[in-house]
């Protein structure tokens, strides 16, 4: 299996000087070879690599840079050609490849070669081909199987590095069981970030003081005069505010969507278009806050790390419907209550959801519930809801421990 596994580069001052001039130099061949596509009929990826050998004879710059990487900013530009023409097949409306500006080229990448990790008198240093030797903070270990294929190095908007190596293993998923025995369904929503199907409640991330730290670094921005000194030192701090609310939402997900995948058999969720949701009319920035679409998909590669069924259901009628006797009813969203006017069944209105979530996804995979998870029983008794803030504390290994812990206070 392959990983991305990202660690934070520790370079001196003298190695932050070479890195930047070496990323501005592979910005300026990605902003060459774009001038050559629109002026030349007829050019090709592999056409315009082989062009390089001819451009190092008065470009005598490009020496100093690891050939198999100069190769990569040429390629990275026709991929980038070849993902807009797919976006324009499939009915998006697309522009055009643009220049890139010095703080809009970012990162650089070794493929195959030209990179090394090794440990050096007791601390651990990424070798970069005409580089050097590079600090590296190894706050996780690799797996003992993992090759290193490729090596991304990379410049936040904060000034700092950070290194992506691209892993891959000889161990394989595990098989996926046939008969799956803890399943579950997951609702996701504002007022509760996730309700699952066994009564578990997850409250939603609050970054309010993330939020505040951010507006007042911006306004602070606002009264800098632009260009300035005093306005790039500003205009660091306002990055590092939106790095600090990134990762601590990052962390939130990931440490729930670990939960989930190594806790269950089978995970059934909304197929939710994100985008979609973005583009409605209000409240659009709590739901970008909530970046359901990223939980989604953090939760399918854990799914499938850890040999767990991930079944994305259609939504529509899961908040209508009632899981006990399937008929539909209207609910305002203020109303967060179901009551069924059929059978008389009421429940939380998003534990019905994520029941009728999980009775589909068990249907697309084809397991049987009849037997196994009768209706009748399928709903806890109570809902337990836990904090997000006590989802950051435990980690996903202690959620279960968490939630006794918050029942009991």
């Amino acid at each position: 299996m392959r990983y991305n596994y990202r660690y934070r580069l520790d370079p001196s001052d003298t190695l932050r000087g070479t890195l930047d001039r070496h990323r501005d130099l592979y910005r300026q061949v990605y902003n060459h070879f774009l001038h050559r596509l629109k002026r030349i009929d007829g050019t090709t990826k592999y056409g315009e690599v082989n062009e390089l050998p001819s451009i190092k004879k008065w470009w005598s710059d490009l020496s100093d840079l690891y050939s198999r990487t100069l190769q990569n900013a040429v390629e990275r530009l026709y991929d980038n050609l070849s993902r807009l023409k797919d976006a324009k097949e499939n009915g998006r409306k697309v522009g055009s490849l643009k220049w890139k500006a010095p703080n809009e080229y970012r990162s650089f990448t070794y493929r195959q070669s030209g990179f090394k990790l090794k440990n050096t008198s007791g601390r651990t240093v990424l070798r970069l081909s005409k580089i050097g030797e590079i600090p590296v903070r190894l706050h996780r270990e690799l797996p003992d199987s993992a090759r290193i294929k490729q090596v991304t190095v990379k410049k936040e908007p904060t000034g700092e590095w950070f290194a992506v190596l691209g892993i891959e293993t000889e161990n394989d998923a595990p098989p996926k069981p046939e008969n799956p025995d803890r399943c579950v369904g997951i609702d996701v929503g504002i007022l509760s970030y996730t309700h699952d199907s066994d009564g578990f409640s997850v409250g939603s991330l609050d970054l309010s003081e993330e939020r505040e730290r951010l507006e007042r670094a911006q306004r602070d921005l606002s009264r800098k005069e632009h260009g300035s000194a005093n306005y790039r030192t500003q205009q660091r701090v306002v990055a590092q505010r939106h790095t600090d609310l990134k990762r601590k939402r990052r962390d939130f997900l990931h440490r729930l969507s670990a939960y989930y995948a190594r806790e269950y058999d089978l995970v059934a969720v909304e197929d939710l278009d994100a985008k979609g949701l973005m583009e409605l009319p209000s409240n659009s920035r709590n739901r970008a806050s909530a970046s359901w679409g990223t939980f989604l998909r953090m939760l399918e590669y854990k799914c499938e790390r850890e040999g767990t069924h991930f079944v994305a259901v259609d939504p529509r009628g899961t908040t209508k419907e009632c899981s006990q006797c399937g008929v539909s009813t209207e609910k305002p969203l203020w109303a967060r209550e179901h009551s069924c006017p059929s059978c008389g069944f009421t429940a939380d209105r998003d534990a019905n959801a994520a029941l009728n979530i999980l009775f589909r996804g068990l249907d697309q995979v084809g397991v049987v519930y009849s037997d196994s998870m009768p209706v009748e029983t399928a709903l806890p008794t109570g809902t337990t809801a836990v904090p997000a803030k006590r989802v950051m504390e435990a980690g996903s290994s202690g959620l279960t421990e968490r939630t006794a812990q918050a029942v009991s206070e």
